[in-house]
């Protein structure tokens, strides 16, 4: 099969999936004033339906020429300034960040019909807020956040599997600290839509957008 042969067939393949959304409606009265309010009880209703992962987010940020890069992240916690993840800091997603803080986030959970979508700035939580999340870590984890330079290349993957043996032996009988490298991202969001699908892509859409520090709600054409 060569590459135009593979076209064609990813064409009439994809072409072929389609579904209708028909589990609920989303209308302005549903909605809580609060956005924060909204997202927990939407994340509550996912914990309940969604058997893996609900809290797996899309995590979208540009590098110094613009260009978007986006990869999957955990959501380990909201507060009321915002959604936070954690990462090494001079990964890729952390180098970004910290040259240019604007990012969004994306979350979609099927077995509801349902998607949130974050957007505004980032900031590093402070490096208390990172210790105590850090010893919550399994240790295997905790050893991971040293072996890895996340995003730079390596030869082999025996070379992961040898640090871990040396970090491992290394912190044998003793708490593992955490490594100044890693550490958690808010995202302190300016915009947040909520997405409901609907059948024949009449989906709905409900906007809170930041202004002057109040959460102003409007619906979007789907």
């Amino acid at each position: 099969m060569n590459r135009d042969d593979l076209s064609k067939q990813w064409q009439m393949n994809l072409a072929e999936v389609r579904g209708q959304y028909e589990i609920g409606t989303l209308t302005e009265t549903d909605m809580n004033a609060d956005p924060f309010v909204q997202f927990a009880e939407w994340y509550s209703d996912a914990e309940s339906a969604c058997r893996y992962f609900p809290n797996n987010m899309i995590l979208s940020t540009v590098d110094d020429s613009g260009a978007p890069f986006s990869r999957v992240v955990l959501l380990k916690t909201m507060d009321d300034k915002g959604f936070v993840f954690f990462t090494n800091y001079n990964s890729r997603k952390g180098q970004q960040l910290q040259s240019n803080i604007a990012a969004s986030i994306t979350i979609f959970w099927p077995e509801l019909e349902r998607q949130v979508n974050i957007s505004g700035l980032s900031e590093k939580v402070t490096a208390a807020e990172s210790d105590e999340y850090f010893v919550t870590r399994p240790r295997g984890s905790q050893i991971g956040a040293w072996v890895s330079n996340q995003s730079e290349k390596i030869a082999s993957r025996e070379i992961l599997t040898q640090e871990k043996d040396r970090l491992e032996e290394l912190y044998l009988d003793r708490k593992v600290p955490r490594p100044p490298h890693w550490g958690g991202f808010r995202i302190l969001p300016s915009r947040m839509e909520f997405w409901q699908g609907q059948p024949d892509r009449l989906h709905d859409r409900l906007e809170y957008a930041l202004n002057e520090d109040k959460w102003a709600l409007k619906r979007l054409a789907p």
